[in-house]
């Protein structure tokens, strides 16, 4: 007696094992829970091992109880404060932590967020409605406002532009010059300038524009032409770095012109995708026609999001990882993956081949290099190599205008990243150097599979 396909895939198999999986078409009939889930396990099962992706700032492991607590409250709509409550607190007990971490002056307020994109564009938007109130006030025209910010930005600050009728007023970057400083902010700025936005940890090399510079720019035109111009510090990677690496280097509230910050939790802040924060210098800072009232879910809200329901738990990780491990914990950590970025900024230091970009400066936990002399490829052939025969994303990249034909790599040491791992790393550039060596280059058909950027 011989069983039919259905009941021999339920009894010693699957049913989707030597059928095409749902991919076009909404399917007709379901299949069982373990098969669901096997189907989308063995979909995953040929992406990338995150563990070798040093493209990336997202957050890809958290402690087995930081799990349990996200996998708890996956349920929880945050945007319910009658039903979740105490979620809510939870959510203003970080933002008060991280004023306090930024060195807010006194009582302020932020909000959690997506991601730092979705905190951005509410930043930026809120620099553009106190700039139009400072405008009416002034008896000045409001049709035409800009944005001052670098090449060196995330794409998200030329989205906001673009999105919410911003004139972006970019500055190039240069070969050798990565970030921006006073000098290059100044030409742009006048009485149409809603703010000004600097970087804290720059996707491209992980180095700070000079923030301080900028401030000091800004005050002497608030003195001098009576413009008061406020700055907006991007630390989505760098928020969660600067306090415990460079404690005493001041890039946050203790300017007086920087009056909004954003930050990534889901990248230094150690939590899974996604979760981002927003956060004032004082309350006063967000505008007030910004903030809606709803009372449709059981009392009366305020909510300053651009989105409106998502899920609690990022939040909640959020605040376990604060109290879990507190200034002294994140100082641990952070220092670690620097002391592991210089291990392997010295070990590619020692191979002769490549340049390294800006490491005795301020920067986050990464090496950024580049090939030096003559060699028979590029980065780009380099990045193929060492992902196609050991599995390592490491991005090569043209950096943004003017700065265009400067090609670089990047390695991001972040907590899961071992010195044992480094080591081996290292040895991997080196055995991937060879066999460029012997193959000329990497082919143009093998160059065509390669998926580049500065990654995210």
């Amino acid at each position: 007696m011989t069983m039919d396909d259905q009941a021999a895939a339920a009894l010693f198999g699957n049913s989707f094992a030597i059928e095409e999986v749902p991919s076009r078409t909404f399917p007709d009939d379901g299949m069982s829970a373990t098969d669901a889930m096997r189907l989308v396990a063995e979909d995953l099962a040929i992406e990338g091992d995150p563990g070798r992706n040093l493209a990336t700032f997202v957050t890809t492991w958290m402690e087995p109880q930081a799990q349990r607590v996200i996998a708890d409250n996956l349920h929880r709509n945050f945007i319910d404060h009658a039903e979740y409550p105490r979620t809510a607190e939870i959510e203003q007990r970080c933002i008060r932590m991280l004023a306090d971490l930024f060195h807010a002056p006194g009582e302020t307020t932020g909000a959690r967020t997506q991601g730092s994109s979705e905190a951005i564009m509410l930043g930026a938007l809120s620099l553009k409605w106190k700039w139009k109130e400072r405008q009416q006030a002034a008896g000045r025209p409001i049709d035409r406002p800009n944005l001052v910010f670098g090449a060196d930005v995330h794409v998200v600050w030329d989205k906001f532009c673009r999105y919410f009728d911003v004139e972006p007023r970019i500055v190039p970057l240069q070969p050798g010059k990565y970030t921006i400083g006073p000098e290059d902010v100044e030409p742009h700025l006048d009485e149409n300038t809603i703010g000004v936005a600097a970087v804290l940890g720059t996707t491209f090399t992980g180095h700070k524009d000079d923030i301080v510079g900028i401030n000091d720019l800004l005050l002497t035109i608030k003195s001098t032409r009576g413009l008061d111009i406020p700055m907006h510090v991007d630390g989505a990677s760098g928020g969660f770095v600067w306090p415990f690496l460079y404690p005493h280097s001041e890039w946050d509230f203790r300017l007086e012109q920087v009056r909004s910050i954003n930050v990534s939790g889901h990248k230094f802040g150690l939590v899974y995708p996604g979760i981002g924060w927003l956060v004032f210098r004082e309350t006063a800072d967000l505008a007030k026609d910004l903030v809606f009232e709803e009372n449709y879910l059981g009392k009366t809200d305020a909510t300053f999001t651009l989105n409106f329901s998502t899920g609690s738990s990022m939040v909640l990780a959020q605040y376990y990882n604060f109290v879990r491990y507190g200034r002294a914990g994140y100082g641990y950590i952070m220092r670690n993956m620097q002391k592991n970025a210089q291990v392997l900024a010295e070990r590619l230091r020692d191979l002769g081949r490549f340049d390294l970009i800006g490491a005795d400066q301020e920067q986050l936990p990464l090496v950024a290099f580049q090939l030096s002399g003559d060699n028979a490829f590029d980065e780009f052939d380099l990045a193929w190599q060492l992902s196609a025969e050991r599995g390592w994303m490491v991005p090569a990249y043209t950096l943004p205008p003017d700065a265009q034909d400067v090609t670089i790599m990047r390695a991001l040491v972040k907590q899961t990243l071992s010195r044992e791992h480094v080591d081996t790393l290292a040895r991997d550039i080196a055995d991937a150097c060879q066999t460029l060596d012997r193959k000329g280059g990497a082919h143009e058909s093998e160059r065509a599979q390669m998926v580049t950027g500065p990654g995210h």
